[in-house]
């Protein structure tokens, strides 16, 4: 066991170090090459007040502190949001291709952002009209799924996975309908770009408080709840003997969820793959132990979503790629590889 933990603590210390190289070299690369010393001095002069020795061009610093400082501390709250809630979701409904769209809850946001893009619709929010539109979908998506779910009895994983893919479909089939329904070809282009998510919109600001804040929380909420996601995760029996009531259990997950995902589709956009994904891998690297798996994936999904990020925004510059795009092309191989693995037929 002690060697395990060393194990697991050396990992986490290996993914902390991979996580700030990953970070820096997405402030650095782009279509402004920052030396990596000079992303280091400007951002410690801006916290901390390092002198700045030797100095650095103006623009460096304009380049780096307002405009890629801002879009990788979103990423990094986005990525490890969707991947702890993933975890919480796999966990929840004890099915290894769970993740946040399971909810319906990108779904609802979609559907409120494409209100809010394409006919005007929260626009006394002013900047904040798309975020406030895609929350408030996210909103009403969790209470839809809350509510089917609990309409035939207790709240169990089965009608959870099912209310949510029912009431994904129809906020799916909405948005489509909003879209086509629009006669703005620009804003029926800025809603597919969004569906597909960016972190293009990121700046210093409120916004990106909420969200670094919200992930925060539900980072240490699912450490702290570790123990009833292990009970839960084996079954519900198990959970019982162990006290842990499944039912309660599964709708203060929900709730977490659901709140979470809705404020970070809200600032990211429609982004796929992270919450599935890194839960597999967080597992293979430090067990099924809830109170690893959290953290790692955190980590992880950061890493993973500030990397896709500096693809998408290399790969065909000085365009710039629907960050999902990128995901998805990461993701669907490893998924099809882990349905294989799951559910292949036994040989005789």
């Amino acid at each position: 066991m002690r060697a395990r933990t060393r194990r697991n603590a050396f990992v986490v210390l290996v993914l902390v170090v991979v996580l700030l190289v990953t970070a820096t070299a997405a402030v650095a690369v782009g279509a402004v090459f920052v030396a990596p010393g000079d992303v280091l001095g400007v951002v410690g002069h801006a916290v901390v007040g390092w002198p700045a020795v030797g100095g650095w061009p103006a623009e460096h610093e304009a380049v780096v502190w307002a405009v890629r400082v801002p879009r990788v501390l979103l990423g990094l709250a986005v990525g490890a949001g969707l991947a702890v809630c993933g975890v919480a979701l796999q966990a929840m409904v004890r099915n290894v291709l769970a993740d946040p769209y399971v909810l319906g809850v990108n779904s609802g946001a979609s559907c409120g952002a494409a209100a809010a893009i394409l006919f005007g619709v929260f626009g006394h929010l002013g900047e904040h009209a798309l975020s406030g539109g895609a929350f408030a979908g996210a909103l009403v998506a969790s209470v839809l799924v809350f509510t089917v779910a609990r309409s035939a009895g207790v709240v169990t994983s089965v009608r959870l996975l099912l209310a949510g893919v029912a009431v994904g479909y129809a906020l799916s089939a909405a948005t489509s309908f909003l879209v086509f329904a629009s006669d703005s070809a620009e804003g029926a282009r800025s809603v597919m770009f969004w569906l597909l998510g960016s972190l293009s919109l990121a700046t210093w600001g409120s916004g990106l408080v909420v969200v670094l804040v919200v992930t925060a929380v539900v980072v240490a909420l699912l450490s702290w709840w570790a123990p009833g996601l292990d009970a839960l995760a084996v079954g519900d029996e198990t959970a019982r003997a162990l006290g842990v009531s499944p039912a309660a259990f599964r709708t203060r997950l929900l709730v977490v969820v659901s709140l979470a995902v809705g404020v970070l589709v809200a600032a990211g956009g429609s982004i796929g793959f992270v919450g599935l994904v890194v839960p597999h891998l967080a597992r293979r690297l430090v067990g099924a132990a809830h109170r690893w798996v959290v953290p790692v994936s955190a980590l992880l999904g950061a890493s993973l979503l500030l990397a896709a990020d500096l693809l998408a925004r290399t790969l065909m510059a000085p365009q710039e790629l629907p960050l999902g795009i990128v995901t998805a092309l990461v993701g669907a191989p490893f998924l099809l590889r882990l349905v294989r693995r799951q559910y292949a037929a036994p040989t005789s």
